[in-house]
């Protein structure tokens, strides 16, 4: 490989959530064993040496007072969407800084609705989408993903098209691909759900920040790409940050293509006066959506979908009981453990201490809207995947 994908990093002291939080009380990891992280969705690689280099060569001029977006930070998206997703017809007027896909969601949620105004979202459900739903004071109107007799999760678009006729939903947020459970959604299934949002008047905001991140045999359909009325009735976020393990310099895009909802989605975040963009996340993209930016992530999406497997096979190998849908995309797995508990009499609070005690930091589904299940970060050098699969098989899984 041209990269370094099997460097183990020590993080501890770096500022990194993942290494210096564990996100459970009370828990602490035995036996001085070394915490590996696979919960919070960041990766423990080496960046693509682009961006180092380009913020590198950014740091050199010694000074870093106010500035504006130049063209080129336009022209690489612009060029990124294209051939990475296909995307016709963006211009640079269509494309606004975001100082996060969170903080966009935050926007155009206080653009289109107010307090208790209901919102439709799949489940399982992003945890973010989750907290902001809350903190906003917006009602949270749920709609099932399901899994099908193949294990592949789908939407139920008859619970869609009833709960917003229910509550008079206005708004929908879409998460494509899905996290947590992986799928990245087909041209027909984009299409099916954005009629169901077109009969009811919703407008949708997409979450598409892990456009990049799918594997063999799946590519990523923009939601706004599908058809005409969609290309207006979309709100549409993306970032570098979790492609390229950059969530600590903060930068995020919303594409907007239908004029008035673009400039009222815009007055809101400008009011906040602190959507800007810091310099070094400037520079940070430009380095990510380079030519060689584009070789690092082709070969990232081969490391991670080796990842997958290998923790999918060992676990439904050694685990009876323990069930996962392989992930079209994302480098999260959402693991069922519903059938091992069940077996062993061990309740999935229990299951998810011993993992933590372990040195394995997992994430809790219930967070998610599925107490079944346990989210699992693959995204780690294969060294350190294949410890946390053997810590979990001598102290977890007994």
């Amino acid at each position: 490989m041209e990269f370094d994908f099997t460097t183990v990093l020590d993080r501890r002291g770096k500022d990194a959530l993942a290494v210096d939080v564990i996100p459970y009380r009370d828990v602490t990891v035995k036996d001085g064993l070394r915490p590996i992280p696979m919960w919070v969705a960041d990766m423990s690689f080496k960046t693509a040496p682009s961006i180092v280099d380009a913020v590198q060569k950014r740091l050199d001029h010694p000074n870093f007072g106010y500035f504006l977006l130049p063209d080129a930070y336009f022209q690489a998206i612009i060029d990124w969407q294209t051939a990475r997703h296909g995307v016709q017809g963006l211009l640079k007027e269509h494309i606004g800084y975001e100082n996060g896909v969170l903080g966009g969601v935050g926007s155009a949620l206080r653009t289109l609705t107010h307090e208790g105004d209901p919102v439709l979202v799949h489940e399982p459900t992003y945890i973010g989408f989750l907290h902001l739903l809350h903190d906003l004071k917006r009602t949270v109107i749920t709609s099932p993903l399901t899994r099908d007799e193949k294990g592949v999760w789908r939407m139920d678009y008859a619970d869609m098209e009833a709960k917003i006729r229910e509550h008079g939903i206005k708004v929908a947020i879409f998460c494509s691909p899905h996290n947590p459970c992986g799928r990245v959604w087909e041209r027909g299934e984009i299409e099916r759900a954005m009629e169901v949002y077109a009969r009811a008047g919703c407008t949708v905001i997409s979450d598409e920040i892990w456009a990049d991140l799918t594997f063999e045999g799946h590519r990523h359909i923009p939601t706004q790409s599908v058809n005409e009325d969609a290309k207006n009735r979309t709100i549409a976020f993306y970032a570098p940050s979790k492609t390229f393990s950059l969530a600590g310099l903060i930068g995020s895009y919303h594409i907007i293509y239908n004029d008035e909802l673009r400039k009222t989605v815009e007055e809101v975040g400008h009011a906040t006066y602190y959507n800007s963009c810091n310099v070094l996340s400037l520079h940070a993209l430009l380095g990510a959506y380079s030519p060689e930016g584009a070789r690092w992530v082709d070969e990232l999406r081969t490391v991670l979908y080796g990842n997958l497997r290998y923790v999918k096979d060992f676990m439904e190998t050694n685990f009876e009981g323990v069930s996962m849908f392989l992930p079209e995309g994302t480098y999260m797995l959402f693991l069922n453990c519903r059938g091992w508990c069940d077996a062993h009499g061990v309740p999935m609070d229990e299951l998810l201490k011993r993992g933590v005690e372990a040195g394995v930091i997992w994430q809790n589904g219930a967070d998610f809207g599925n107490a079944d299940c346990i989210r699992l970060n693959v995204a780690l050098p294969f060294s350190l995947v294949e410890e946390a699969m053997q810590r979990l098989k001598e102290r977890v899984f007994i």
